[in-house]
């Protein structure tokens, strides 16, 4: 790592401007130098006394000027966030209070942190592993139950446990394989049993093959699953959005184009964020705004996940083909708008948005299309594409290994792809060296202060 990992670090754990903000001190100068500035109930009391205690005190800078009454939390090395000596100081919210601080911390040796450098640190002196670091960024940016409970889950181990029991079994029988080249003179030696490395690479395969399937749904789950509202104009599609958002978001009218941008809102079912888009009327126009409107309504449908198409009559055969083609990949729902005016054949669900019908049904049938209830809670859930993308290789890895063995290949073979798969499970979980460049991949992507 760079030469500065092991400077005493300082930054705003809290943003200024509230009540009060926490700065927080990381190193093995921490205890010393938060000691400089803090002048408590008796000298020294920061670098003499005890960890795990609060101590009521004042920051002072070098004249000895009253900058700010405080608290100050701290931690000995190794029973803290970053498994060193650390130290918070809870200031009164101001912003000038906290520049000053951090000035005087500066003064005294610390350096300002990166951002996600507190994290980076915990998961180098071996606090948490990479997945459960990623983790606590996962659960900061939380903006849903479902996001939440999956960082949570993450945070508490479900990835790395998973994996780790994994990586255990193949290590074990990748050490028995080594051990039989250094045997390769005894042709008939086996210390590994071909028949349990059969059983375990088909059990892991189906594993791993599970974690991928997850992706979707955790990704979704993660990020919110976009949904556009489509149809012809004047059919309802602005109606149904402010219905589902529960507020006036788009503009109603019976002129046809009204709606000639998209409009776009977040509403939560069941704890899982939905992205409602309303689009601009599909229809034929010479109006050259209104044709850029639908033209984006046409991007909006092949970068959802979830299409309502909104019909307020029965729908040509040619355009429900259309439609379909259009949408292959994603989910799409058909919807009969206008329920009060009379009875759509061929469509998913009637509601008549005007009215508030069976929009709570409709939102059942969106949240079921979204995929989210077939993981369980209990499931373990892959949310990142780093992760993805190393399961990815990781099952061609132990598939390779499995027709290997239909083929009779040689123990050295085998035994590399093995390693393989052991490497690329460790890349999610950090359980090997892990380049600089994905950890600043990783950790640049936090705030400072965490």
């Amino acid at each position: 790592m760079q030469h500065d990992t092991y400077d005493t670090i300082c930054a705003m754990a809290t943003p200024a401007g509230g009540a009060m903000t926490v700065i927080r001190i990381s190193g093995s100068e921490a205890l010393r130098i938060a000691d400089s500035i803090f002048r408590g109930s008796k000298p020294h009391v920061l670098l003499d006394g005890k960890g795990y205690h609060l101590y009521y005190g004042e920051i002072t800078d070098d004249d000895g000027r009253v900058i700010d009454q405080a608290m100050a939390s701290v931690y000995r090395a190794p029973r803290s966030y970053t498994g060193e000596d650390s130290v918070e100081l809870s200031c009164h919210g101001s912003r000038y209070i906290a520049e000053e601080v951090l000035r005087l911390l500066v003064s005294h040796g610390c350096r300002l942190a990166r951002g996600g450098e507190y994290t980076q640190r915990a998961f180098l002196n071996g606090k948490m592993d990479l997945s459960q670091a990623e983790a606590v960024a996962d659960l900061i940016t939380s903006s849903s139950r479902a996001s939440h409970r999956l960082a949570i889950s993450q945070l508490r181990g479900s990835i790395s446990n998973e994996l780790s029991e994994l990586r255990s079994q193949l290590e074990h029988i990748t050490a028995l394989m080594e051990l039989e080249l250094d045997f390769s003179d005894h042709e008939d030696l086996e210390f590994a049993d071909r028949s349990e490395l059969v059983l375990l690479a088909q059990r892991i395969e189906h594993r791993i093959d599970q974690l991928l399937r997850s992706f979707h749904a955790g990704r979704a789950a993660k990020s919110g699953i976009s949904v556009a509202i489509v149809g012809s104009t004047n059919v309802g599609k602005s109606t149904l959005l402010n219905r589902l958002l529960g507020e006036d978001r788009a503009i109603v009218s019976d002129v046809h184009g009204t709606t000639r941008d998209v409009i776009e809102d977040v509403r939560q079912i069941h704890g899982v964020a939905f992205r409602f888009i309303d689009t601009a009327g599909i229809r034929a126009t010479n109006d050259a705004v209104e044709r850029i409107g639908i033209e984006r309504s046409w991007q909006q449908i092949d970068q959802a996940a979830i299409v309502l198409w909104m019909v307020d009559r029965q729908p040509l055969e040619a355009e429900r083909a259309e439609m379909e083609e259009r949408c292959r990949g994603r989910h799409l729902l058909i919807v009969g708008n206008k329920s009060d005016l009379g009875h759509i054949d061929g469509v998913d669900i009637m509601i008549s948005a005007k009215h508030d019908e069976s929009i709570e049904a409709l939102e059942e049938k969106i949240y079921a299309e979204s995929g989210i209830e077939e993981w369980q809670e209990s499931d373990v859930v892959v949310t990142s594409m780093r992760h993805y993308e190393a399961l990815q290789l990781a099952s061609a890895d132990i598939r390779r290994v499995s027709d290997g063995m239909a083929q009779h290949l040689p123990t050295d073979l085998l035994s590399e792809d093995l390693r393989q798969c052991i490497h690329h499970l460790s890349e999610i979980i950090g359980g090997e060296i892990t380049p600089d460049a994905t950890l600043q991949t990783i950790f640049s992507e936090f705030c400072v202060g965490k």
